[in-house]
């Protein structure tokens, strides 16, 4: 970030207008994130960081054309896979809505692939316009309840330590393993001692929430209740308010943040898919919505900018001061906020929503290979029926929380089958990764199609492959597709393949441009709605019904699991 090795001397002189300013940026009113102030005021910068306010001579000056100046956008959680793009498309996309800078926690590639993940983002993000951090994903596998692609130890992890873009450890979704004191997280705990580690820990309360805390733990974006984001604040814990593309928090928590606690929460997006991207923008289209609920303009824009840098402990980015890098953006007011410019290290790199800086994609080798299921024994996804009644997953629309639910259960023969009249499908996951040929099955409630299947290897946190289906032959055709396309998505009616997104890196991303993906994509989701889910986005809604660390029930290639007990269960034991 910024320019290196540049003599502060000269940096000194510049700041004291001795020796002329790379840029004058005039005609615009300066967001001050320390004071609240709004000054009508010159900025100058130099050799990439800002170094004063005032008239400059400059080698280049930008009319502000009477718009508002603010800091760069910090996403402070953000899984860059589920853009389902490279690194490289992440920024194209983000960049032109004001984002400068994300902390990206890449346990999605890193379960499937372990440190060859890790070092995939890392590599492919090191010329692009944008500061990107890593956290360093601490749950993979995400629990014991699913098959992974990978496994990480702290020793394994401590070898990118060093790095100088990884901060610290990821979001710690084991928190019951924290809690019983679990030897592996034990152990990467103390190897980041001195650094932020995220947390992950809905609905935790009480004396296990302060054992987490005491852990060093200093986060969490999994509050959906008031009550549960006071508690958590008032443990010392920032609260990361997520506003992504499936679970949207905004609404609920909002009403915690006052003057008083405001500078302990900052908003984060988790999971934006590529149409949200495109359509909506990033953190600009939080602060838009944030705004509009009735936040103040200026504690809004704190939220997307000092509040995370502070966390993360990274002093010169967050705020447009003397000695901060020069990532600006200028939006026409504090209300729309539509970005007419942004710059990066003092370089304009977006106009009106356009990317100016070259796309440049480093030269890194590209995960391949990852979809690897047995076919040597014919694939079964009958359902015995051993009661009239189940365990059925609910979903719960805008939330990753599902319920656990008894419903009683369609037979034909003694086999279980779909239920399009009470909308109870059969759920499947398949094990991808070693292809051991396992497959959990059970039913879901809420996604609501009325005929084919829909089949995607995004189905975190293990990435196996997941299939919602009215009937079995559909099922299969659908998994089919998803591992003869490398993995990605796909939707099936009547036995044809009426949609698919194909993601061959690591069965998570494209290689195609995120304008292409987005079209794909949008395809690929009218056609679910046209089978009959009213889901906002039903392929994100369905990636998460096979993470066995949200509440309350879940699906994995091993069966399904109650999370409340973190425990697996028959689909039978009522």
């Amino acid at each position: 970030m910024g320019s290196k090795g540049v003599n502060i001397e000269e940096r000194i002189a510049a700041a004291r207008g001795e020796i002329p300013a790379d840029l004058l940026i005039k005609n615009c009113k300066v967001v001050n994130v320390f004071s609240g102030a709004i000054n009508d005021v010159p900025v100058a910068v130099f050799s990439g960081r800002i170094v004063g306010f005032g008239d400059y001579e400059a080698r280049e000056v930008i009319d502000g054309k009477g718009g508002f100046l603010l800091p760069g956008f910090f996403d402070g959680h953000v899984h860059l896979e589920s853009s389902m793009v490279t690194p490289a498309e992440f920024a194209l996309g983000v960049v032109p809505h004001g984002t400068t800078t994300v902390v990206c926690d890449p346990h999605e590639i890193a379960n499937v692939l372990g440190m060859d993940g890790i070092n995939y983002i890392l590599e492919s993000s090191r010329h692009i316009p944008l500061n990107l951090f890593i956290m360093l994903p601490s749950c993979v596998p995400a629990t014991t309840m699913e098959t992974s692609g990978a496994k990480l130890s702290a020793m394994e992890l401590s070898y990118f330590l060093q790095h100088e873009r990884v901060l610290g450890l990821g979001e710690v979704m084991n928190f019951p393993g924290v809690v019983q004191r679990d030897k592996d997280l034990m152990e990467k705990i103390v190897m980041s001692s001195g650094r932020r580690m995220d947390g992950h820990c809905p609905k935790l309360t009480g004396k296990d929430l302060c054992a987490y805390a005491i852990a060093g733990i200093k986060s969490d974006h999994e509050s959906t209740t008031v009550e549960e984001g006071l508690e958590k604040l008032g443990l010392g814990i920032y609260l990361m308010i997520r506003e992504g593309t499936t679970a949207k928090n905004l609404d609920a928590l909002l009403p915690i943040v006052t003057e008083i606690n405001s500078p302990r929460c900052f908003f984060v997006t988790d999971d934006r898919h590529p149409n949200d991207i495109l359509n909506e923008g990033h953190m600009d289209h939080i602060l838009r919505r944030a705004v509009a609920k009735g936040l103040n303009p200026i504690t809004a824009i704190q939220m997307v900018t000092i509040n995370p840098a502070r966390y993360f402990h990274i002093s010169d980015i967050g705020a447009i001061a003397p000695g901060g890098i020069a990532d600006m953006v200028i939006v026409d007011d504090l209300k729309d906020f539509r970005v007419s410019r942004v710059l990066k290290d003092g370089q304009t790199v977006a106009i009106d929503g356009e990317l100016l800086a070259p796309r440049t994609e480093p030269k890194v080798s590209v995960p391949r290979g990852t979809i690897n299921i047995n076919w040597a024994n014919p694939l079964n996804f009958a359902i015995r029926a051993e009661k009239d009644t189940a365990l059925v997953i609910g979903i719960i629309p805008g939330q990753i929380m599902t319920k656990r639910l008894v419903k009683k259960v369609k037979t034909d023969d003694g086999v279980c089958i779909s239920d399009t009249d009470g909308d109870i499908l059969k759920i499947a996951v398949v094990e991808r990764h070693r292809a051991s040929g396992r497959i959990g099955l059970g039913f879901v409630q809420g996604f609501g199609i009325k005929r084919g299947a829909v089949a995607s290897s995004i189905a975190h946190d293990s990435h196996n492959i997941v299939i919602i289906g009215e009937n079995d032959l559909d099922m299969e055709t659908a998994l089919t597709q998803v591992a003869k396309q490398g993995g990605g998505q796909a939707v099936v009616a009547n036995g044809e393949v009426v949609a698919s997104v194909p993601l061959p890196i690591a069965g998570l991303m494209s290689e195609e441009s995120l304008s292409s993906v987005k079209g794909r994509v949008e395809r690929t989701l009218a056609a679910v709605h046209d089978l009959g889910s009213p889901l906002h986005n039903p392929l994100m809604s369905m990636s998460f019904l096979a993470l066995p660390v949200i509440p309350e029930l879940k699906i994995s290639d091993l069966g399904l699991i109650d999370v409340n007990r973190f425990a697996r269960v028959g689909l039978f034991d009522i």
